[in-house]
């Protein structure tokens, strides 16, 4: 086999969409039924918006999924070279819950997927590393960590939710890129193509780096605030269509300022006429320690500070807390009769969590709850997640709710699936999709153990809620849809609305919904650190992976000297 290469790679993406799995699509009448159930049964709409981990990274081993186990796998990347170690590398399990963070910008993304060969993970990693000025011990900690898995020994909360409600094994991030295009793909089904196509001059440079359109990568918003102090450069004002313009129904037209480039689109959801329906974002941090530093806070992961029209007219800007708002809301039923809610960690849990690994550092610079490698501590990640379902769990909300729990991006971790293309993007490339990450779908009304293999990726979300309230599609809006492809992917066939994760008999009454209990976790498990919980007392048995290491390679660490 040929080693992998360390130089950054342009090879043509080959995987096209009709290579994904296809979609089972109800018939037409089928399909009328389920959504009109779906809309008699569901109002609330909770998004725990988890950051950087690739769907193999976690549910590798998952029953039943497409994993690592699986005959694909074998075919994409399942054995890499790894330059500095002189050695090959397969998957392999850990359960260390702190862990480096991997470079996860759009370049190293496509260098790894090495044109949906999927094989370069461990190389590019190390050589990214080393051109940095690393060591060579750190390059190779974290190139050899990008093929390391983690089971429900060490998220059991996360693997509990897929064995008992719905995961999706086959939706992708919408743009190879970092967190910040992530979370903007969530809410606009894009990061700014639709801006590219209007204002042409305002387009990204040709290194994909720095502020321009599409967003691709991690710049701070256009507004404020802003963790520790203003920054020096920011990304352009955001001015295209998004959830945040179309939930407000009737009541967009109050974007009275910065609202240029959607006039038409306010104009339309006005001649609708439909009732706005409440959304909230709850962040982590947004609330001020009086510091004036914001220290919780990931600012270039909140989504309506980079858009203009919503930071700049209060009746929008209001929908935005701090994340510890969210449960004392949940319990006063302050959500509305009908709401969609957004919840993000952040830099430092506000629980007083802390990791169970005893060394100092570890337990001074792994605080965050949102899962991002690099400051974030799997259990309390997961924690923070279970304590968010629970409070739904245990509220009037559960009996009428849907909670999706989705990943921004891959962290640059391996996973053996190839993404599809879709548009091009200025660099020439595929504006999307990116690696896979993780969705589970928790409702009284999901299928129970349900493998859901619907091709989708962040756009499904868009998708999903234009199904349930009878939202227009951003790509249908009239300041949108004169530059598709460029622009919001919500109407493209190809995607899932995640429909299929929910059980057409339980909405139509013919079966019971699932109980409040089955998504709940005992407080003092939440509270436990190593949680009491794992593979054996869930009993899940992981899928054995056929040709992985049977233990991480030699010298391994989960860490770097520079992960403190």
């Amino acid at each position: 086999m040929r080693k992998a290469r360390l130089v950054l790679l342009s090879a043509a993406v080959v995987i096209t969409v009709a290579c994904l799995p296809a979609r089972a699509q109800p018939a037409a009448d089928g399909r009328t039924v389920l959504i009109a159930n779906l809309r008699a049964h569901i109002k609330h709409i909770f998004v725990i918006y988890q950051e950087n981990r690739s769907f193999d990274s976690y549910f590798g081993t998952f029953p039943g999924a497409d994993n690592l186990a699986t005959a694909e796998a074998r075919a994409h990347g399942f054995r890499q070279y790894d330059p500095i170690g002189n050695q090959w590398i397969s998957p392999f399990r850990i359960s260390d819950a702190d862990l480096a963070d991997a470079d996860h910008s759009r370049p190293a993304l496509y260098t790894k997927a090495d044109g949906g060969r999927m094989d370069l993970f461990v190389a590019a990693e190390e050589g990214r590393m080393l051109r940095m000025g690393a060591t060579l011990q750190d390059a190779q900690a974290v190139g050899v960590l990008t093929m390391a898995y983690q089971d429900c020994d060490t998220v059991p909360f996360l693997w509990k939710y897929a064995k008992t409600f719905a995961l999706y094994d086959h939706i992708f991030q919408g743009m190879y890129g970092p967190s910040t295009p992530g979370n903007i793909d969530l809410v606009a089904a894009q990061t700014g193509l639709t801006q590219w196509a209007r204002h042409p001059e305002s387009v990204v440079n040709e290194g994909a780096t720095g502020p321009g359109e599409p967003v691709v990568d991690d710049l701070y918003p256009a507004f404020g605030p802003y963790h520790n102090g203003e920054p020096k450069t920011k990304q352009l004002d955001q001015t295209y269509a998004s959830l945040l313009l179309t939930l407000s129904g009737a009541s967009a037209t109050a974007a009275a300022a910065d609202n240029d480039d959607i006039r038409e689109d306010i104009a339309e959801l006005a001649r609708l006429g439909h009732p706005a329906i409440p959304w909230g974002w709850y962040q982590e941090g947004f609330k001020d320690d009086g510091s004036g530093t914001y220290p919780a806070y990931v600012t270039h992961h909140n989504v309506p500070q980079f858009f203009g029209y919503v930071r700049r007219n209060e009746p929008l800007w209001s929908g935005v807390h701090d994340l510890t708002d969210l449960v004392p809301a949940i319990q006063a039923g302050k959500l509305g009769d009908r709401s969609v809610v957004f919840v993000k960690g952040g830099y430092r849990n506000p629980f007083g969590w802390l990791p169970a690994n005893s060394d100092p550092r570890v337990r001074k610079s792994f605080l965050g709850d949102d899962d991002h490698p690099g400051y974030s501590d799997s259990h309390i990640s997961e924690a923070m997640v279970a304590t968010v379902v629970n409070a739904v769990a245990r509220s009037s909300y559960w009996n009428d709710s849907a909670i999706i729990i989705v990943w921004d991006d891959s962290e640059g971790y391996y996973d053996h699936v190839p993404p599809p293309v879709f548009e091009t993007c200025p660099d020439g490339r595929p504006c999307g999709d990116g690696p896979r990450v993780p969705l589970i779908l928790i409702s009284p009304f999901a299928r129970s153990g349900a493998i859901v293999s619907d091709a989708g990726d962040h756009a499904s979300f868009s998708k999903f809620l234009g199904a349930l309230f009878d939202l227009p599609a951003l790509a249908s809006l009239p300041d949108e849809k004169p530059y598709l492809p460029r622009g919001p992917r919500d109407t493209n066939p190809a995607l899932t609305d995640l429909l299929g994760g929910f059980d057409a008999e339980r909405l139509a009454g013919v079966s019971p919904p699932l109980p409040a209990a089955a998504a709940q976790v005992p407080d003092d498990v939440i509270g436990s650190f190593p949680p009491p919980m794992s593979c054996g007392t869930l009993g899940i048995t992981p899928d054995v992976v056929p040709g992985g290491m049977g233990s991480p390679p030699q010298a391994f660490t989960p860490r770097t000297s520079r992960s403190y």
